[in-house]
């Protein structure tokens, strides 16, 4: 397989999530020269050797420093969540990374790997078993999966013979460093305010973020054939696609959760709520507050009812075939980990 420089810097954005922070910590283990964006002060990373760039995607100053001479740009940025100004997600996923694409071309970096998500193709029902054919979702009950998808598109459009691009989807991470899906999980379960929502019996796929990181990297690697300098240079397989990256294993949602909580000690979740109650109450709720105007997410929505209720789970082939991808921690191998760091205490 080809390997990549190791003198030439690559450039991170949003180094201050989970994704992010972890993928620029692997590169800076692996002897990388790594450039991180970040809205605040990154002392860990800095400490690390990370050169850190104060500034947002908005930021075109900040945004070409990172891009300048960078072999590699990982564009992880984005803002994430259920609920919010449909206007904040579109400038943030849809122009931020329009801002990246034309930094990246300004500074002639030849490479750039986008974080997208599976969220890009939800059509409100289940997702089973999906592959890269299934189209882009082109309306949701709250904006994040629309200003993804057509982050994502503007990112594989942008791939041409200066420069080769690719997104990843990864599903639900998860692991040490999370704090937020099994946080949120058992602050809720603790509280007595999770129900599950449906039958129990969906099926998701849930990643580990070891594997996650190791996708980028192979992004990356699947990329590193490609040299701008080189004419005679071929488009690999990967540029311009995007790609699935779970576990490969789905779990029955309901079952896992209940075997964490099972193993840290939390009362299991019993309870249920069918669907169409909690969509409608996720309705109510997001009335009352756009009415109110208030503040944080509602307990319910009805983006979150149906992500609790229906499958979504994804063939990852493609990575597999294209980007040499195999999950090299397992769900049983992580869930153990999970369990055995909240009993001694280990917060992620």
């Amino acid at each position: 397989m080809p390997t990549l420089r190791k003198d030439s810097p690559v450039f991170v954005t949003g180094a201050s999530g989970f994704i992010g922070g972890k993928l620029a910590e692997r590169l800076l283990a692996d002897g990388r020269q790594v450039r991180v964006l970040s809205r605040r002060l990154l002392p860990e990373l800095a400490a690390r050797g990370a050169e850190v760039i104060l500034g947002d995607l908005q930021d075109r100053p900040a945004l070409d420093r990172g891009c300048h001479a960078a072999d590699t740009v990982f564009h992880v940025a984005g803002r994430v969540g259920v609920w919010g100004p449909p206007d904040d997600f579109f400038r943030v996923n849809v122009e931020g990374t329009r801002h990246v694409i034309a930094a990246c071309r300004d500074a002639k970096v030849p490479r750039l790997v986008y974080t997208s998500s599976p969220s890009v193709v939800y059509n409100g029902g289940d997702l089973a078993g999906l592959d890269e054919s299934a189209p882009l979702c082109t309306a949701a009950p709250c904006a994040y999966p629309t200003s993804k998808a057509a982050a994502e598109k503007l990112v594989l459009a942008a791939n041409d013979p200066t420069l080769a691009t690719v997104a990843l989807r990864p599903h639900l991470v998860w692991g040490p460093g999370d704090k937020n899906v099994v946080p949120r999980i058992m602050a809720l379960a603790r509280a007595g305010k999770l129900k599950i929502v449906g039958s129990g019996r969906n099926k998701v796929d849930i990643t580990h973020i070891t594997n996650v990181v190791d996708a980028h990297l192979l992004a990356e690697l699947a990329l590193g054939k490609f040299q701008i300098s080189n004419p005679k240079s071929q488009m690999p397989a990967a540029a311009g696609r995007a790609y699935f990256i779970t576990n490969g294993e789905p779990v029955v949602l309901w079952d896992w959760i209940n075997e964490v909580l099972r193993g840290v000690g939390v009362p299991e979740i019993k309870s249920h709520v069918p669907l169409p109650v909690a969509y409608a109450a996720g309705g109510l709720l997001e009335a009352v507050w756009r009415l109110g105007k208030k503040s944080g997410e509602p307990p319910m929505t009805r983006f979150v009812a149906k992500e609790m209720a229906t499958d979504h789970w994804f063939k990852i082939d493609a990575a597999r075939r294209d980007l040499g991808y195999h999950p090299l921690v397992s769900v049983a191998q992580g869930t153990a980990e999970l369990i055995a760091h909240f009993r001694a205490g280990i917060t992620f």
